[in-house]
């Protein structure tokens, strides 16, 4: 296949606002190692991440030295989006060639680079450039084939939210026998949490605002309450046996409370704000397990593949975007009015 040498993408400049994003169509193609793979990008998804690496949300201190996933500086610019729906189009030395032409979708949390495995895992789209571009480079093992009806849009509302959500439910060991409880069960993660956790035979209730009751019961849960309930008095105290959060926030303290004793908490998000107060008496005397899930475990996407593909889970999109109008795809993303993802057109 004849490659251009140029390319469109969205460059993150530096940290900041929306400003510090730039759409060119001039930029060069990324060349491939021997290990890796060219992917041209059909569609790639809206995520927290992109925002809060945007803005150095990540850093813990002033500085933004340490504001990306592994605790370091970003290198830019930076190509953002962890979400990828692509095909195959060139392969390095070492990767066989049967593999161009085939549809793939990107495992996000990367264990690989150019197949050299790293001390500390990184993510896609943060410490190396993602999807928000017409090609991508990723390591063969990231690359997963698959063979599915939905659209490359739908496809692109899988990798990153439903493998967070598959391995958060595999860190916590999510079974048919729990009743499971999830925090911002409108968005990406939410929703995908509500479809896996209802695939696994548990029973799940879900948090949202009232307005997506409606929607969030026809795709699985059991019981809808709103975000501005408390908890302790709606379900009682000892109610479930597992919380996914995505939230965190000042009400946080609540969840233990509601937890049966050997209950297990499972966290990968903090929209709610991530300085909560924690009582240890509760944690050691219900004896709780605490997961925080970022690392994706080596069988979790390898599953979800599979159930994309025996369509056990649906896709939720629920607006898509060129990839020139990033910032009204943001804009409209933080409005957190949608259920499901919101997906870039490549």
């Amino acid at each position: 296949m004849n490659l251009q040498n140029k390319m469109k993408a969205i460059l993150l400049k530096e940290y900041g606002d929306y400003d510090k994003l730039e759409y060119v169509e001039n930029y060069p193609i990324p060349t491939i190692k021997e290990n890796e793979v060219l992917v041209e990008v059909k569609a790639a998804g809206v995520n927290n991440t992109d925002i809060n690496t945007r803005i150095g949300w990540y850093a813990k201190d002033d500085s933004l030295e340490n504001a990306s996933w592994d605790g370091q500086s970003l290198k830019f610019p930076r190509i953002q989006g962890a979400d990828v729906c692509g095909f195959i189009v060139k392969v390095g030395k070492n990767v066989d060639n049967s593999r161009i032409g085939q549809r793939v979708i990107i495992e996000p949390s990367l264990q690989k680079i150019n197949g050299k495995q790293l001390e500390n895992p990184c993510y896609f789209g943060s410490e190396c450039d993602g999807g928000f571009a017409q090609y991508t480079v990723i390591s063969n093992e990231h690359a997963y084939a698959i063979n599915s009806e939905y659209s490359d849009t739908e496809l692109a509302s899988f990798p990153c939210s439903y493998s967070t959500a598959e391995n958060l439910l595999t860190r916590t060991s999510v079974n048919k026998n729990d009743t499971v409880l999830i925090s911002g069960a409108s968005g990406g993660v939410g929703s995908a949490a509500i479809q896996l956790a209802k695939a696994r035979g548990a029973k799940v209730i879900a948090i949202t605002s009232p307005s997506k009751f409606d929607e969030i019961s026809k795709i699985g849960a059991s019981k809808v309450i709103s975000r501005d309930d408390n908890l302790i008095e709606t379900l009682g105290k000892n109610s479930v046996t597992v919380v996914i959060d995505l939230v965190a926030g000042k009400s946080w303290p609540q969840f233990l409370e509601v937890l049966k004793p050997k209950g297990r908490y499972g966290v990968s998000g903090a929209i709610a704000g991530p300085i909560v107060e924690l009582d240890v008496r509760t944690l050691y005397l219900k004896d709780l397990s605490f997961f925080g899930c970022t690392v994706i475990e080596p069988e979790v996407f390898p599953n979800l593949v599979k159930r994309i593909e025996n369509k056990e889970i649906k896709p939720l999109v629920s607006k898509t975007f060129d990839l020139k109008d990033i910032v009204e795809a943001q804009k409209e993303f933080l409005t957190k009015k949608h259920i499901g993802k919101i997906v870039l057109k490549v």
